[in-house]
């Protein structure tokens, strides 16, 4: 069923059988520990057998998984576990299923989140008898909880019942001509809904082989996820478009020698704005050793239709349009742009709505618009979640009638859908809408930049309240004339793009910026940090993060 890479001559097999010995040793545990059907169990664990031994346990045992992501810098440990605490509060969760690696640290959120009531490992659970079988389920009984990236705001819950998660599968399996001939390679986080249900889920439904390997396992060298592909002869693969700037920018010839890339038959690129500069530069440095241009392929998703929404046709290749950037930032019209302008803005399709499931594209009335126009993107499908758990308000946020919200806003033109941005990321000035990934993209391109760490958003200017342009460039640079330097150039390179300066360029040093589990930005938080001067200080020390969170649960402790 699995194969677990730790290193190129290190690798674990999981089989069918293994997984099923162990999630009814993890169900009959937690079943011992008095869980009853419809709880919700919090899993904090790393890439690893234990985390799939969990997530079935829980399920066989008749909770619902609530996956979170553990801590992977001191620096943040304490936004890290206050954000996961507020899950366990909005989730409920009275079970934290963890490691004892993890567990010193997971321990402090007993004290943040006031009904946890246990902190658990895979092996403790696993120490009694087993189930006889799983509990039975309903094809609405609800298969997860998963917890939006956050990206834009506080992470919300979305509820995913069974039937939403095999609609999803079939319909992506579908898309792709998935079957028990594939084999699939992945690196992506088991916490996160690419990972969990695109990389594992549809693989364990289709039979198809998964050799999967832990992210900081492929950040410390992005070319061991090219070498497994190789290895193993994938068909299918998946990563974010920074995974595809990581291989570009990190792999020597040296390390490439007799690599094969012949195998796949489908890359998606997803999960953040694809560039049209890496799909190009991608596959012209990987072109020699067997990788089809065909092969990538953009796709769209999102966690409120449980992960895939939109797929491009196998073997089509990415499709790239050139739009007038005067007519689609002043009136929203993606018109097609003359083949010699210099200025036009390009946009990669994500194809089309996988079987079953209908896009449209409204204007701020709710009125559908034709093509080439820009506006808010809704779905609807079997694989659309009811709502956000606990959160009545966010839900009717999300509904317009049968039309679930995106967040994003689009165009569609030859029935493929264009996504142009997030709704609340746009930045809006003399009349004109700024893309800030456009701009995120063009300053990570400057030396002395961290690539992949720039942050453009919008702030109101406390004196006047107009709204004001800024970019946070993460830099390893300290001396004070390089950095004017590289204020300079992020200045120039913003007027040739926008033909304006930012308003305010700030230049922290690395791992500032908050990301989601996915590695996104959070430009709302970076926004946030930015406007209480928090971006220009440094981080507190780790044993001064830690004592501030052990103060702050002791309310939670003293009234158990």
């Amino acid at each position: 069923h699995v194969i677990l890479r730790h290193g190129e001559d290190d690798e674990e097999a999981i089989s069918y059988a293994d997984l099923d010995r162990a999630a009814r040793a993890v169900g009959h545990g937690l079943l011992e520990g008095g869980l009853r059907a419809g709880d919700r169990v919090a899993i904090m664990l790393p890439t690893g057998a234990e985390f799939f031994h969990a997530f079935m346990g829980i399920l066989y045992a008749g909770g619902v998984p609530v996956p979170i992501y553990p801590p992977f810098r001191k620096a943040q440990v304490e936004d890290h576990l206050r954000r996961q605490a507020g899950i366990l509060r909005n989730a409920g969760a009275n079970v934290l299923i963890t490691n004892p690696e993890i567990r010193q640290v997971g321990s402090l959120l007993h004290g943040l989140a006031e009904g946890l009531r246990k902190v658990e490992t895979v092996a403790r659970l696993k120490a009694g008898g087993r189930l006889r079988g799983p509990i039975a389920a309903t094809a609405g009984t609800t298969a997860l909880i998963q917890y939006t990236s956050g990206s834009t705001g506080d992470p919300k819950g979305v509820v995913l019942s069974h039937a939403n998660l095999l609609a999803n599968i079939r319909a992506m399996g579908e898309a792709l001509d998935a079957d028990a001939s594939d084999v699939f390679v992945s690196w992506l986080p088991l916490y996160h809904d690419m990972g969990l249900i695109g990389a594992w889920l549809a693989c364990l439904y289709y039979a198809v082989p998964t050799v999967i390997m832990s992210p900081l396992y492929f950040l410390a060298d992005p070319v061991r996820w090219l070498r497994a592909i190789h290895q193993h002869r994938a068909t299918l693969t998946a990563a974010p478009n920074f995974a595809f700037e990581l291989c570009l920018r990190g792999a020597r010839d040296d390390d490439l020698r007799e690599l094969d890339l012949g195998s796949l038959r489908m890359v998606a690129n997803g999960a953040e704005p694809v560039s049209p500069g890496t799909l190009a530069g991608f596959a012209e440095r990987f072109a020699p050793f067997g990788f089809h241009p065909e092969a990538m392929a953009p796709v769209y998703g999102l966690a409120e239709n449980a992960v895939g929404l939109a797929f491009p046709p196998v073997g089509r290749g990415p499709v790239i349009d050139r739009v007038d950037r005067e007519a689609l930032s002043r009136g929203g019209t993606a018109k097609p742009a003359r083949a010699d302008d210099p200025t036009a803005l390009e946009f990669v399709t994500c194809g089309r709505p996988i079987p079953g499931h209908q896009v449209r594209i409204v204007d701020p009335g709710g009125r559908e618009l034709p093509e080439r126009q820009e506006g808010r993107l809704q779905f609807t499908g079997p694989s659309s979640t009811v709502g956000y758990f606990e959160s009545e308000e966010k839900s009717r946020e999300l509904f317009d009638g049968e039309w679930l919200e995106s967040g994003d806003r689009a165009y569609i033109a030859g029935g493929d859908i264009f996504i142009t941005g997030r709704i609340k990321d746009m930045i809006i000035r003399a009349g004109r809408n700024i893309y800030p990934h456009e701009l995120e993209e063009l300053v990570g391109k400057i030396d002395g930049v961290r690539r992949g760490c720039v942050a453009a958003f919008a702030s109101p200017d406390p004196n006047t309240g107009s709204e004001r342009l800024i970019v946070v460039a993460e830099t390893r640079l300290k001396e004070a004339d390089e950095l004017d330097e590289l204020r300079r150039r992020i200045a120039a390179a913003a007027v040739d793009l926008l033909a304006q300066p930012p308003d305010d360029i700030v230049l922290p040093p690395p791992h500032t910026l908050p990301k989601t589990s996915s590695g996104k930005l959070r430009r709302s938080s970076a926004r946030a940090l930015f406007e209480n001067d928090a971006l220009r200080r440094r981080g507190h020390a780790f044993w001064w993060q830690l004592a501030r969170l052990i103060l702050a649960g002791g309310g939670h402790r003293v009234r158990r």
